[in-house]
């Protein structure tokens, strides 16, 4: 009998969208450079849709929508009544947390900052530029006022600040490397033939985590990079990206189990939203696109660039979740998804941030894309090795 959990339903295996996700991107990114050369005032236009606070767009609502719909469906299969049993599985929940929260986002920061800022930072552009929206409540920054790495300038009519390049780029590694999944990592753990039981029940818990350390270690990071540190917009981007869906999620369930049944739930309800996160990523990569297309063409090699050091990442993260996994004497279906957990990002949650904090046509923005790229190929290589070194965590692999 399968372990109850603390999400409702198993995924079964690889969707067509799932199965397809980089192929997706691709045409996306082919779609969103197109628009932006055939209509660039589209993007421009929807970037300024925003909610404003003392004149600087703090909210974009056409990300806002996007997000909430990439969040929910994996909201709303969480049952929380299960959640706080999760302690019983000591070994495996405290490895994952703390190779997420503890190890992860100061790896990411120590490769991004090597990579971007010295190893590649003549090839990105030593002298190239980017434009970010000035943080939250410091809109009244005269012009030519420093604040950390940047400058104050006024760029295409608006106020805003003037960084170098490699640094946007290093903030959406950053943002990046302090969201650790909870959508895919469902498919991963199931094609590893892991513990369902132990992915989804930290799926809810990295959800719930997440409220509380997103902000601060994405905040504490940005400054030691000498980036700007928008503390509201990092706690507002919470509040509405993650907090938002994660009560619709948790209310909706209830009213709908309660008024439908369960069995209608897991069986017609959660099936139409199967496809919904992964359509609602794809819409908001073709609008990212379609701002940074002329960069990307006159230097395709910047994808390359920041690619490296994101692979590195997920690599290391994974061979260290998996290494302190046999340490610990884990079985293989505990220590599969522990090990992939922590190598996974929650990227949905870094893009909609990065364009928030910075501008849907920043270089953070264009970072934490990348990630996208290169999340199903890389995951997938990692499902094959699991599965060909289960022998390494006893003679029967799964207990």
């Amino acid at each position: 009998m399968a372990p109850k959990t603390g999400v409702s339903t198993q995924p079964k295996g690889l969707s067509i969208f799932e199965r397809y996700l980089t192929l997706w991107v691709v045409l996306c990114v082919g779609g969103g450079i197109v628009l932006g050369k055939t209509a660039p005032s589209v993007a421009r236009t929807l970037d300024r849709m925003a909610i404003y606070v003392s004149d600087a767009p703090v909210v974009s609502i056409p990300i806002a929508i996007a997000l909430f719909f990439m969040m929910y469906p994996i909201m709303v299969k969480i049952d929380f009544a299960e959640v706080v049993k999760a302690g019983r599985t000591v070994r495996p929940v405290g490895l994952t947390l703390f190779v997420n929260w503890a190890v992860k986002p100061f790896t990411m920061y120590a490769i991004a900052l090597f990579f971007l800022g010295f190893l590649f930072r003549g090839l990105v552009g030593a002298d190239a530029l980017d434009y970010i929206r000035l943080p939250l409540g410091l809109h009244d920054l005269p012009v030519g006022a420093r604040h950390g790495a940047g400058v104050v300038v006024v760029h295409e009519g608006i106020k805003m600040l003037q960084v170098p390049l490699w640094r946007s780029y290093l903030a959406g590694c950053i943002l990046l490397g302090i969201a650790p999944c909870t959508a895919m990592v469902l498919v991963w753990g199931y094609l590893a033939r892991g513990n369902d039981g132990h992915t989804l029940v930290m799926v809810a818990i990295n959800s719930l985590t997440m409220l509380f350390l997103y902000g601060p270690l994405g905040g504490f990071l940005l400054g030691v990079g000498r980036l700007p540190v928008p503390w509201q917009a990092l706690l507002m981007s919470i509040s509405i990206y993650v907090a938002l869906p994660l009560v619709a999620g948790y209310l909706s369930r209830k009213w709908i189990i309660r008024t439908r049944g369960e069995q209608w739930f897991r069986e017609r309800f959660l099936h139409v939203l199967t496809p919904i996160t992964i359509v609602a990523l794809l819409a908001t990569l073709v609008l990212l696109f379609s701002f940074k297309g002329e960069t990307i063409l006159a230097d395709p090699l910047t994808i390359l660039w920041i690619a490296i050091p994101l692979f590195i990442q997920t690599v290391l993260i994974f061979a260290l979740g998996y290494g302190l996994a046999r340490l610990l004497r884990l079985n293989y279906a505990d220590a599969a998804p522990s090990a992939m957990i922590g190598a996974s990002n929650h990227f949905e949650v870094a893009i909609a941030t990065a364009t928030m904090l910075f501008g849907l046509g920043s270089g953070a923005a264009l970072a934490t894309v990348v990630g996208v790229l290169i999340e199903v190929p890389v995951m997938l290589m990692l499902v094959r090795i699991c599965l060909r070194t289960q022998g390494w965590f006893g003679a029967s692999g799964i207990a």
